[in-house]
Formats: structure tokens, sequence, C-alpha cells
């Protein structure tokens, strides 16, 4: 079942439908950027991703896209790349070719949070940026391995209440410690793993910043209608009011059969059928807002309201995203940890901006 055709079901209940990929002849929702050695057509909203950490992460999800690979490509993958002591000067200058085009920060992709003092200068560097050019929201994905020490760290509380996040999206797949620690497979020193620690950790954050919980629903974890709405209770128990229900992303034909790949197809739980067996058991008749439909470059969602909590489910497609970002046009901005700025994922495809004076290292 598509997330598309549940909406689309209940169409007539919407609140609002918002499309963030700009029609091709809407002029207000494209925006032309010299970068580098040519103009480029960006599309409106763009986020933009500093996608480097200078550590392993803090957790091995055994869905984790990092751990993705493209056939014939015989690089180093991005997520295996150490950003080198000139980095941030690097950064700086992909910014500066930046300047006056509106974007949002989306600090994702790898557990930035895991190494305190390159993410507070990672921080830094960006609000700089951000005093001088648009920028429209800032959100940070996190596993929370990095933020269980803010009760401890007024310095670090203090850098994340000024960054002024608009939220921060922490994942955790189930309430059970056990369970969860199979999908995510924290490393044995990580406190966070326990659900107790993972709690204190959303009540510190969420004195800062609003906390969205994020749960991948697959075989295992969130898997049914009886064990989403465990999960929904869990999140208000939290003191959390807003949950995001991602569906794995469909891959296409150009990533191998590796183990993740393997694991993504065999534990696949649809988001939309969710959707429907929550509606049906929660109708709107008794009471469930249908606030809004998006409909992303490479993803859809809807946004509910039901007894309190604010639920968004959503689906993504991994062969959309590659054909716009091999469209010619700018539909995601990446920074990557090569010195490379780049309108995709990959650290030596669709390249904006060479690395100058580049001293970056390899994972061992």
């Amino acid at each position: 079942m598509e997330l598309d055709a549940v909406i689309q079901r209940y169409q007539h209940e919407l609140a609002t439908t918002v499309f963030r990929e700009p029609h091709p002849e809407d002029a207000s929702r494209w925006h032309h950027q010299r970068i580098g050695e040519r103009t480029w057509r960006v599309a409106q909203p763009v986020t933009l991703t500093p996608y480097a950490a200078v550590q392993p992460c803090s957790a091995r999800c055994r869905f984790c896209s990092e751990n993705l690979r493209e056939k014939g490509d015989t690089g180093t993958h991005a997520s295996l790349l150490r950003p080198g002591t000139n980095y941030f000067n690097q950064l700086q200058t992909a910014l500066a070719a930046l300047r006056g085009l509106p974007l949002s920060y989306s600090l994702s992709g790898l557990e930035m949070t895991d190494h305190r003092d390159w993410f507070l200068r990672l921080l830094d560097c960006l609000s700089s940026h951000a005093a001088v050019s648009p920028v429209e929201s800032r959100v940070l994905y996190s596993n929370g391995a990095g933020l269980t020490a803010l009760g401890e760290d007024a310095e670090l509380a203090a850098a994340i209440r000024s960054f002024a996040f608009d939220w921060v999206e922490l994942s955790r797949h189930h309430p059970d410690t056990v369970t969860n620690q199979q999908i995510m497979r924290f490393r044995s020193h990580e406190g966070v793993m326990i659900t107790d620690h993972f709690r204190e950790c959303v009540a510190q954050l969420g004195a800062l910043t609003e906390v969205k919980l994020v749960c991948l629903v697959q075989q295992g974890g969130v898997d049914s209608l009886a064990a989403l709405q465990r999960y929904l209770d869990w999140a208000r128990s939290l003191g959390v009011r807003h949950v995001i229900l991602r569906e794995m992303s469909q891959l296409d034909q150009r990533y191998r059969a590796n183990g993740t790949q393997r694991y993504i197809s065999a534990s696949r739980v649809s988001v939309a059928g969710l959707l429907q067996a929550f509606l049906e058991a929660h109708p709107p008749a008794q009471g469930t807002r249908l606030r809004q439909a998006t409909h992303g470059y490479y993803f859809s969602n809807l946004v509910i309201e039901s007894d309190g909590l604010t639920v968004t489910f959503e689906s993504s497609n991994y062969q959309r995203l590659h054909e716009k970002h091999d469209s010619g046009q700018i539909f995601k901005l990446v920074f990557h940890a090569n010195g490379n700025l780049c309108a995709d994922w990959n650290p030596e495809r669709h390249v904006l901006i060479h690395a100058v004076n580049g001293d970056i290292t390899h994972a061992q």
C-alpha cells in the first residue's frame, strides 16, 4: 500500500496540502545562485547538510543507509571520510559561495554529536553564516548519544539553546531497551542505549528546544497497530508531543545486495498500512485531525493529531531522489568531509565546488 494512496483516500478530511517540490514554471520557487564556475537553478526550499563526523557512529543501526553501497562505485563512501584540520576553513569557503541563497540547516546523515568539541565548532561556524545570509530553519537529527551529558555540560546546553534549533529529531525505534538495542546496536559504553537514560536525555533536551521522536517502523520493532499504540503511549510518558513514523526508504536497482540492503528489504513495514489501520481505529469522526499532507521531491507524509499527540507518517523513494539529483538542478546541498560541496550524497558526484587545500583522512 502506498502512502500517497491513503492520503488521496482521506483528501476530503485534510486541512492543508503542501508541495515542497516547486513547479518547473513557478519562478518564485526557484533561486538562481552562482556557485563555483556557473549559475545554478536551486529549488526552494533547499537544505544544507554538513555531512561529516570525526569518529565512527556511536550506534550501528541495522537499517543504516550509510552502509548501502552503489554498484560500480569504487571510491571511498562518504560515511568513511574523516574531516581534516582544514575542514572548517573549507566549510566557510562553501558557505561564502552560498551567501544570499535562502536555505535551511539539516544536521543529519552521521552522528555529529558524538564528538562534543567538533559539534560545538560546527554550530559556531554555521551560526556565523546565518548572521549574514538567510537561514530559514535549523534541525538536528540524532540518536542522543552525544546529548546525554546536557544536564552536566552547561557549555553544550548553552550552545544548543543559542543555535536556536527549530527542533531536534531523536531516533528511537522501540520503548524496550533490549528490543531497541537489537535494532540500533549502540556501542557498549553508550549509556543512551538504556531507556531510562534516554528518558533523561529527552527531558534535558526538551528544556532547550522541541524534541520529536523518530521511529523507523520495521519487523521486530513497531510493526503493528498494537505496537504503534504502545509507542505513542510511551512518547506521551516522555513528555514528547510529536512522533515521526518513517518507512524504510524504497531503494532502486543501483544498490548492491549487501547485508543492509537485504535487511531493509526483509524488514520493511508499510507506513501506509499502519496509517490506514490507525485511522480505522481512530477515525476523523471520533476526533482525529488530518492536519497536513506534504509532497516533497522524494518523500510524502501525512501529519495527524490524535489525543494530544502530533504524528507524522512518512515514506520516501531513493529512485525519485536520484532522478532529481541527476536533473541538472539543485534539490539538496551536501558539504562532504573531503571538502567538496555537492548536490548529492555522493562526495564525487554533482560537485559544485571542489575542495582546495584538502587534508582529509579515511576511516580505518
